[in-house]
């Protein structure tokens, strides 16, 4: 059990939990707006509107626009800097700490004192204006402080749990983020351009790969290596030089543009043209470093079958297609196995190569689902971005990715790889 731990630890940290974090958010309206954190409380002028709509009286919300007015500390020191501290005093000693809803009833509070400061009717407003506690446009921590706030404005009390509901700006729980992935039409579209990429890509990968470790295994050695280590190379390099390399071919001033317009073919974008430009480009793009992963994993297979049984078959008579037929390809379950079902993983996950050589275009036609989890969660036109609705989207690729792996070790009859040979037994 000891040396299971490290594996056992890897798995809870690196899978176990961000996919219970991921189902956890999934369940959330978290987006920019809420935050990720616990949420605060805050009237704006967008609250008032949904608060009017939702039949709050006019008189209440009036008063929140125009808010209370309170003779506090605060406002008798702003009085003493603007209109001296006899003033003030007279303020303080008449209406200490005293609270009005709205600007007409404390104005004629102030024009009660009869101060010569605030003879003139402008003075008089300038004044009370010093006093004005606003509940808009003002973040509360905890729903008591802004029932508090509310409290001094004079607001009725049979509307403050309607009020705080509104204001709560934190995120909450919601099951709408599955409701609308199955409604939005787009998504349907992400779903089916997902279809075509991992499908096609993954035959491209798998195929080639065992196609090229096969016809490599044949060659002299030295040749060999040298023809692996070139064709690993998109691999290794990083994926902006790997696509630009692929658009220095395929757009209207690249290389292969060029040599048809010798030949009077004009000149067009060969990346995204069309739909059909664009799914060639990125299939080639992404099948070509898939086809190296699994050259490599292939033909360290191949290897590791003992050349006795080769030479055995060749001496019989057997022809290189019959030596690959019964004896490498049923060796070769189990790297099949791995590289399938690795490649699927990665490729319902990756997007990067998309994202940089069509940017999901012309339009949406090569947008995938997993670029959508990205741009809804991460970087959108928008700026408001749904971490709720991001995460419903992974969560979508996590259990699809989990499905498919279990149907792949039942295809591929696992417990069989896994069981020791017969003269073992």
């Amino acid at each position: 059990m000891i040396f299971l731990a490290p594996a056992l630890v890897a798995a809870v940290v690196f899978y176990i939990l961000p996919v219970l974090m991921t189902a956890v958010i999934a369940f959330t309206d978290m987006s920019t707006a809420t935050g990720i954190r616990g949420g605060e409380y805050a009237l704006t002028e967008r609250t008032l509107q949904t608060l009017a709509e939702a039949d709050l009286p006019e008189e209440t919300g009036a008063m929140l626009a125009d808010g209370g007015y309170i003779v506090d500390a605060a406002g008798l020191a702003a009085v003493a800097a603007e209109f001296g501290p006899d003033l003030a005093a007279r303020i303080g000693t008449a209406m200490g700490d005293t609270a009005f809803g709205s600007r007409r009833a404390f104005e004629r509070a102030l024009g009660e004192l009869r101060a010569p400061e605030l003879r003139i009717t402008r003075d008089l407003k300038t004044a009370a204006a010093l006093f004005q506690r606003s509940v808009l446009n003002t973040r509360h921590q905890t729903a008591d402080s802004l029932r508090a706030a509310l409290a001094a404005a004079d607001i009725p009390r049979e509307h403050h749990d309607q009020i705080i509901a509104a204001a709560y700006t934190g995120w909450s729980w919601t099951t709408r983020n599955f409701e609308l992935l199955v409604s939005l039409p787009s998504n349907l579209r992400y779903a089916l351009n997902t279809m075509l990429y991992v499908g096609v890509t993954l035959l491209f990968n798998v195929g080639m790969g065992l196609f090229l470790a096969i016809s490599t295994f044949y060659l002299p050695q030295r040749s060999s290596a040298t023809f692996r280590a070139i064709w690993f190379l998109p691999r290794i390099l990083p994926p902006v030089l790997y696509v630009l390399m692929w658009k220095w071919m395929l757009l209207e001033t690249g290389f292969i543009a060029s040599v048809l317009a010798t030949f009077g073919v004009p000149r067009i974008n060969w990346m995204i043209e069309t739909e059909v430009h664009a799914w060639v480009a990125i299939i080639l793009i992404n099948g070509v470093v898939g086809a190296s992963f699994g050259m490599i994993i292939f033909a360290s297979a191949i290897k590791a079958i003992p050349q006795t049984m080769l030479m055995a078959a060749e001496v019989d008579g057997a022809s290189r297609w019959q030596q690959v037929r019964f004896i490498i390809l049923p060796q070769m379950r189990w790297p099949i196995l791995f590289t399938t079902a690795y490649q699927t993983l990665s490729l319902l996950a990756s997007f990067e190569y998309i994202l940089l050589a069509t940017g999901g275009g012309p339009g949406s036609a090569t947008e995938v689902w997993a670029m959508a989890a990205f741009r809804t969660a991460l970087n959108n036109y928008g700026g408001n971005l749904q971490y709720g609705m991001g995460a419903t989207f992974a969560l979508v690729l996590v259990v699809i990715g989990t499905a498919l792996s279990l149907i792949y070790l039942r295809f591929f009859n696992f417990q069989a790889l896994l069981a020791k040979p017969r003269i073992e037994t």
